[in-house]
């Protein structure tokens, strides 16, 4: 029995680079659609924001000379690669997936609606939905948040490479300790680095929990899915 029924998964796009050093990992995209799959066949409705970091990051593009409004506008095109690819490679792993867009560009995804994107779920279908928030100045980390709010998830799951929130970051201080839980004011308060502020505010005030958790351990997102206490829940 899952204990999330309807969750936001949110993939950095970085993490699709698997041990590359840019573009996409297809041993990674697959490794990832295998395991949306065993979360769905449990009986979890899965919507996935991805990020687009492993292609272009519109506020890296800054510093290369971008207007930052086309930098990130470059960003949500990005998201949108990643988007189409994992709709692939769960596709051809046997999993029903649809890519809804927040830019008009039909026929490469549908325009989002939060009611489309709820059917979807409802038909067991993984929402993937791309483009950001399809506004310059916001993160995927945002747009994860306000789409969690909009189709009415249980909890937002930041699938991360480190295996939770830390008092510090435990690739550079061996002697940081995970939290296995914390409040959202405890986070704020102690200045740890969970989401953008934006998105952390969001959640906090919609009521909607995070869990930060390795997505690159097997079985870890069906784990999280079936309450076994993986990772850090940040709570209210």
């Amino acid at each position: 029995m899952v204990k999330y029924k309807r969750v936001l998964l949110k993939l950095s796009g970085e993490s699709l680079q698997g041990e590359q050093n840019y573009g996409i990992s297809t041993e990674m995209l697959n490794a990832y659609a295998q395991e949306i799959g065993a979360a769905v066949k449990e009986g979890a409705q899965v919507a996935v924001v991805i990020g687009g970091g492993n292609i272009f990051r519109g506020l890296a593009g800054t510093s290369k000379g971008f207007d930052r409004v086309k930098g990130d506008q470059m960003g949500m095109l990005a998201t949108i690669i990643n988007s189409l690819a994992l709709e692939s490679a769960l596709t051809n792993q046997g999993v029903k997936a649809k890519v809804l867009t927040s830019i008009r560009m039909e026929p490469i995804g549908e325009y989002y609606s939060a009611h489309k994107a709820r059917e979807l779920l409802n038909e067991g279908v993984v929402a993937i939905l791309a483009g950001g928030t399809s506004n310059p100045f916001f993160t995927t980390d945002t747009a994860s948040a306000l789409r969690g709010v909009e189709i009415e998830a249980e909890v937002l799951l930041k699938g991360t490479r480190v295996d939770g929130i830390y008092t510090a970051d435990p690739e550079k201080d061996p002697t940081a300790v995970r939290f296995e839980e914390i409040t959202f004011h405890e986070a704020y308060s102690k200045q740890l680095k969970v989401m953008d502020l934006t998105a952390f505010t969001m959640c906090s005030e919609n009521n909607l929990p995070i869990v930060v958790f390795d997505m690159n351990k097997p079985k870890n997102l069906t784990k999280v899915i079936l309450g076994e206490k993986i990772g850090t829940l940040v709570k209210n």
